[in-house]
């Protein structure tokens, strides 16, 4: 739980999805979802996938038939597990050759982005061109080779893709002071959402509760910041559900929607608000990884509708550089916004104000150029920086070692 939590705070609101287990999680066995299933619990397995609605091992090819009907089709996901979405690249494949007209909705886009995203399906970009045009890595910031097997996908088979989300500003409001504080145009954007239903807040609250919560995060203020928290998570879920059915609308077929387990899981989030808006056939695909330490782990049967069990990784395919960055104006040079929370910036000497003069004897003055820069770069790489603060020069190397 302690990789959501870093989730939350910089407000991708549990978007990672479920990562790992060190110890029983209860947010694997909480009795809610499905009536008829959310007191059982079955054990998995990794290597296998699970039907939750008998609580048995199936083969790929009988779950792709199982989606027969259905319009829907929600794959969760942890946006930095390279098996999650080898998983989903596979999924969709089979899904085109079985049932041909299959269109993708993405939380990694937003609705607004969607130019950019028919180009790419077309084939009239080249993913250097579609990172710089999409501003990939300051609209989403994971690393792009994780989603590349499913864009590569789509480009090659011309599969429709439609952006899902909304700008981050939008949902920071809604979190801060709440939807009714949105501007017109915004609230335009996004429904407002429900947060009435109890289930889900439940849901969110003992992820909440169960994450490894900053000493300056705990005491009186905690209700009041879940109270933000789940707002946000709300509409992020009621304009991403909102978005979905609008695409399947145009494209009049399955729309496989990617987004993290955190919006999917126990049909509480995305899929539910779809669901009240278009009640159609839907079926959820939830990823859970089992610590090397165990064979299997218990979760409850009304999780998904389908469990995919995969064994936990030792550590993500890429590295996150971890640095948050910001312009400023009448400024070149690009700022670190903040003390790194995670990654292979975490334990370094980066200060909150230091201003970035080069990298690796590079000059940058955009966000999305720099990330794309330090994407090149893998484990046990080392990257130098030269930065300005209070006045003198110094160098900070970013070093990207096992186990950021």
């Amino acid at each position: 739980m302690k990789k959501i939590f870093i989730h939350i705070i910089c407000f991708f609101v549990m978007s990672a999805g479920l990562f790992s287990q060190e110890e029983e999680d209860k947010t694997y066995l909480l009795s809610i979802g499905n009536e008829s299933l959310k007191n059982k619990v079955m054990e998995i397995a990794p290597g296998k996938i699970y039907e939750t609605r008998n609580g048995e091992p199936i083969s790929f090819g009988k779950m792709i038939q199982k989606m027969k009907n259905s319009r829907y089709i929600y794959l969760g996901e942890t946006h930095d597990s390279l098996p999650m979405h080898n998983i989903q690249q596979q999924i969709i494949q089979a899904l085109v050759i079985k049932y041909r007209r299959v269109a993708v909705g993405l939380e990694m886009f937003l609705s607004q982005q969607q130019q950019v995203l028919n180009k790419w399906s077309l084939g009239l970009l080249t993913e250097e061109e579609f990172i710089h045009e999409s501003r990939w890595y300051v609209t989403w910031n994971f690393h792009f080779e994780y989603y590349a097997p499913v864009f590569r996908l789509a480009r090659e088979w011309k599969i429709p893709l439609y952006g899902l989300n909304v700008e981050r500003d939008i949902i920071s409001k809604i979190r801060m002071r709440g939807w009714d504080s949105l501007l017109p145009e915004e609230k335009g954007k996004v429904p407002k959402p429900d947060l009435s239903h109890e289930e889900h807040r439940k849901l969110i609250r003992t992820i909440f509760e169960n994450s490894d919560l900053p000493p300056q995060m705990k005491g009186r203020g905690l209700d009041m910041m879940f109270e933000g928290l789940y707002r946000a998570q709300s509409a992020w879920d009621e304009v991403m559900a909102a978005n979905a059915v609008k695409a399947a609308e145009i494209e009049g077929t399955k729309l496989v929607v990617l987004a993290g387990s955190g919006h999917m899981i126990y049909n509480l989030g995305i899929n539910r608000r779809v669901w009240e808006r278009d009640s159609q056939p839907f079926s959820t695909v939830i990823c859970v990884n089992v610590p090397a330490d165990q064979e299997k782990i218990r979760v409850s049967r009304s999780l998904g509708d389908f469990i995919w069990c995969l064994s936990a990784e030792e550590r993500p395919a890429f590295p996150a550089a971890g640095l948050r960055l910001k312009n400023v104006a009448g400024l070149d040079n690009l700022v670190i916004r903040e003390k790194a929370l995670s990654g292979a910036a975490k334990n370094t000497d980066f200060q909150k104000g230091d201003v970035i003069l080069s990298v690796d004897d590079k000059p940058f003055s955009d966000i999305n150029n720099l990330r794309f820069y330090l994407s090149r770069f893998t484990w046990g790489d080392s990257v130098v920086f030269k930065i300005l603060r209070n006045g003198d020069e110094r160098e900070v190397r970013l070093n990207y070692v096992q186990g950021k």
